[in-house]
């Protein structure tokens, strides 16, 4: 998710936090092969340090590789008490939520549940209608690959207000869709090309309801995170507005300072960005989706099929059904996601060779030289 909790805020460029600490890393002693050699690991901490000094308040990146997996982490978790990242650190991961969702999805037509070019009015009657939207011309794959056309709930201007007055605020995932497609015409013909819309996936959450009778949180529960026993992943309880311990704190910049943001009810984020996990999760989650472990190789292959780039993105990104192909420097092939979300931002991926890498940053900085500084520190981790 990108323009969630759209609150005041003035850009500072090139601010370095007095309070940051020295990159620091861990991981379990073993005979079997490390993740990264040593001169690996210096560059990692040098590009986590960089982001520090570039702004965010802390930064933490988990790289897993050989069944092993390698933490390190620069900067606070807490701007007023200088904690230091916790390992295995709970945060909100944003639009990580989407792949989640999409595996449930890919599981269903594994099923015979669903067909993904079959019209979502088939499974949602009356639900995807509006100005140039018809759900008899919009398929479950439109959705899920944002080729859809839909306009963005996320610019809705109950979604407009301050931190104070959305901490505690419950919304409703079926009234923000009603709002969001009755708020403008469609922005073009379905599968003319891809525009990313957070509206497609609260409408796959609906339709993941629809077909299982449970809630969408129930089914990425029972489906993905039960089996795979990512412990410290969850999607908050209706009113759940504190992470779980341990977790690091989440920041915005408003007016120009950081304010800390970490309690916040994300029922508005639901099946588009509501999920909380650690990067050991997320490596364990993506390392068993691209090897097979959560869909039989026909689905895995039509989750991959056909990315398209986004045309409100920077380039980099082509996204499939709930997974993107991401460029990266070196030229590897990486899938993943990642993730914006108001107090954090996450990159994940892994590349086809099974280095999983995800760096967590507890700022959602608007500062492009901060943002290019978490980057580069996912980069390098994939890379090196």
């Amino acid at each position: 998710m990108t323009s969630m909790l759209r609150v005041r805020r003035i850009v500072v460029s090139g601010v370095a936090l007095a309070c940051a600490l020295t990159a620091c890393g861990s991981g379990a002693d073993s005979a079997a092969p490390q993740p990264l050699s040593d001169s690996a690991r210096t560059e990692v901490r040098r590009a986590l340090d960089a982001a520090v000094a570039a702004g965010t308040p802390g930064v933490q990146v988990v790289v897993t590789e050989h069944g092993q997996t390698w933490t390190a982490s620069a900067g606070v978790a807490d701007i007023a008490t200088e904690a230091a990242f916790p390992d295995n650190a709970k945060v909100r991961v944003g639009s990580n939520t989407k792949a989640f969702v999409a595996t449930v999805m890919m599981q269903l037509v594994a099923e015979g549940k669903v067909e993904l070019d079959a019209p979502i009015e088939r499974y949602l009657p009356g639900v995807v209608q509006g100005n140039g939207i018809d759900g008899n011309h919009i398929t479950v794959r439109n959705l899920m690959q944002h080729t859809s056309g839909l306009p963005e709930y996320l610019e809705l201007p109950q979604l407009d207000g301050d931190y104070d007055t959305l901490r505690t605020q419950h919304f409703d995932s079926a009234e923000l869709i009603r709002a969001a497609l009755a708020s403008g015409p469609a922005h073009f013909p379905p599968g003319e090309k891809a525009e990313y819309s957070n509206t497609n996936y609260l409408i796959v959450g609906m339709l993941v309801e629809r077909l299982t009778g449970h809630l969408f949180a129930e089914e990425v529960t029972r489906r993905v995170i039960e089996p795979l026993g990512l412990q410290s992943t969850y999607l908050p309880a209706a009113g759940e507005i504190d992470l779980r311990n341990p977790h690091s704190a989440g920041y915005e910049i408003v007016e120009g300072k950081p304010v800390d943001v970490t309690q916040l009810d994300t029922s508005w984020a639901g099946a588009a960005g509501a999920l909380v996990s650690t990067g050991t999760d997320l490596n364990r989650f993506f390392t068993a989706l691209l090897f097979e472990k959560l869909l039989q190789p026909a689905q895995l292959a039509e989750m991959q099929r056909n990315p398209k780039p986004l045309t409100n993105r920077p380039a980099g990104m082509d996204y499939a059904l709930g997974l993107a192909r991401l460029t990266v420097p070196c030229g590897k092939e990486v899938w993943g996601h990642g993730g914006s979300i108001p107090g954090f931002r996450t990159h994940d991926g892994i590349t086809s060779d099974g280095r999983a890498v995800t760096v967590l940053a507890n700022l959602r900085a608007v500062d492009p030289a901060a943002t290019a500084a978490v980057q580069h520190a996912f980069d390098t981790a994939i890379c090196e």
